[in-house]
């Protein structure tokens, strides 16, 4: 294939993308983030692609939620540590169950961008830009408001940098020690039926750590009780800020997207010929990309030969987003084509995108009974076809949000104004997402007895 650079983007069709009216301001503004320091790193990003290929031989299961995408507005260390603490819940959940280690990836400290279904909106008869993400512009439905503003990158820059500096010393700072697990639930959720299963097996977790420490096994001497690791991931849209940030490194010669460890591409702008698919060939992150019920074959393996060229384990992560009532029609031809072609993948579930519904209340919603019934589907079509259910994509919240419906506390079409606080798609809060955690726990669990 023809050389690749980190400007070589450019000159293919790109899709999803704001226009500036600022050229130079723009150009301002990546020159600026380009001299900036890097986000992330080169060793970490390959630390996590060695955990991926882990995942991929179903020795290891990926976790990955966070924010559908992330506010300036609600920018704060409070809920920060809240959707820190309900990944760590739910990846104790699924090691405990599932015997094996949980990669946990957060959609954190760079998922501002989102694409759209259309490029403006019309309210009362007023027709504006789409809003795309606080990176780009802002949700009031001003004129002014939904104008792309190129100072906003450096805005996203800054909140990064200061989640990522937040949430390394979660992990590495004791917050995450075993021994503080009953610490790590939230009052809303320790007031449901599943907050009561979270603390029985908190209890079993705390029997097996005394039996430990009784042998001279304790945080001290394994420092895997004490701290855990945390990589980030966004959709790699805007591919402004993601060359301004993407850096040569001194030891490899690679060059690596240095704004988050993993970057997926979305559903919307998978083209092979696009720029999206032409921009992430290039970098050695560890990638995702979005397939929904219009993936065909051919496409997806098109896609495999340019970002995967080598067939390295660790570097795909196929995200299946087919929606509850479509996964067990279009999912396992897929599944049989890359098994076939012996292409190292992993397969992750977003039962989140194929699945949003506008509510009798007007709200657009999920519903979390579609959301478990998905990843169920998942899971049966790979037990059927002999591969790996290696992980879950999902959008979901440590704040006690009624953005999606259902779930232990059966939240109604009439429950959502409550507390419905997304600025895009709505998530799961802290006990919807305990409630896959634990589905997802009982069948890595039975998969593990059946093998």
């Amino acid at each position: 294939m023809y050389n690749w650079t980190p400007t070589s983007w450019r000159n293919f069709p790109i899709q999803q993308q704001p226009q500036y009216t600022d050229a130079e301001a723009l150009n301002r503004v990546e020159q600026q983030l380009g001299n900036l320091p890097p986000l992330v790193f080169a060793g970490e990003a390959r630390a996590l692609k060695r955990q991926l290929a882990e995942a991929t031989q179903g020795k290891a299961f990926l976790l990955q939620g966070g924010d559908c995408a992330e506010s300036f507005a609600e920018f704060n260390a409070g809920n920060i540590r809240d959707t820190f603490k309900v990944l760590l819940q739910m990846a104790v959940v699924l090691t405990f169950a599932g015997s094996c280690p949980v990669v946990k990836v957060g959609r954190m400290a760079g998922q501002f961008a989102k694409p759209r279904s259309a490029d403006s909106e019309t309210i009362d008869n007023v027709t504006l830009p789409s809003y795309r993400g606080d990176i780009i512009n802002d949700l009031d439905f001003t004129s002014q408001a939904r104008v792309p503003n190129p100072d906003k990158l450096v805005q996203a820059y800054n909140q990064s940098a200061a989640t990522l500096n937040l949430l390394r010393a979660f992990a590495q700072g004791g917050f995450a020690d075993l021994n503080k697990i009953h610490r790590w639930n939230l009052d809303f959720v320790g007031n449901s039926p599943l907050g009561e299963r979270y603390e029985h097996l908190a209890a079993q977790i705390d029997q097996s750590l005394n039996f430990m420490a009784a042998c001279g096994i304790n945080a001290e001497t394994t420092p895997q009780l004490h701290e855990t690791s945390l990589y980030t991931s966004h959709e790699a849209l805007l591919l402004n800020f993601e060359q301004a940030l993407t850096r040569q490194d001194s030891l490899s010669g690679d060059w690596y997207d240095c704004s988050a460890h993993m970057l997926w591409i979305g559903d919307r702008t998978r083209q092979v010929d696009g720029a999206h698919v032409e921009f992430l060939r290039g970098v050695k992150n560890p990638l995702g990309f979005k397939a929904g019920p219009s993936m065909q074959v051919d496409d997806l393996l098109r896609l495999l030969d340019i970002l995967n060229p080598d067939n390295e384990p660790g570097r795909i992560n196929i995200i299946a987003r087919m929606g509850a009532d479509k996964i067990a029609e279009h999912l396992p031809a897929l599944v049989r084509a890359v098994k076939a072609e012996g292409r190292e993948v992993l397969w992750s579930s977003d039962p989140m995108h194929g699945n949003t519904i506008k509510s009798s209340s007007g709200y657009k919603t999920r519903l979390v009974s579609d959301v478990l019934r998905e990843v169920k589907g998942f899971f049966d079509v790979h037990a059927a076809e002999g591969t790996y259910a290696g992980g879950v994509h999902f959008e979901m919240t440590g704040q006690n949000v009624t953005e999606c419906m259902g779930g232990a506390h059966d939240i109604s079409a009439e429950d959502l104004h409550n507390r419905y606080h997304t600025a895009c798609d709505p998530r799961l809060n802290a006990d919807q997402a305990l409630e896959l955690a634990f589905l997802i726990a009982d069948t890595l669990k039975q998969a593990r007895i059946n093998r």
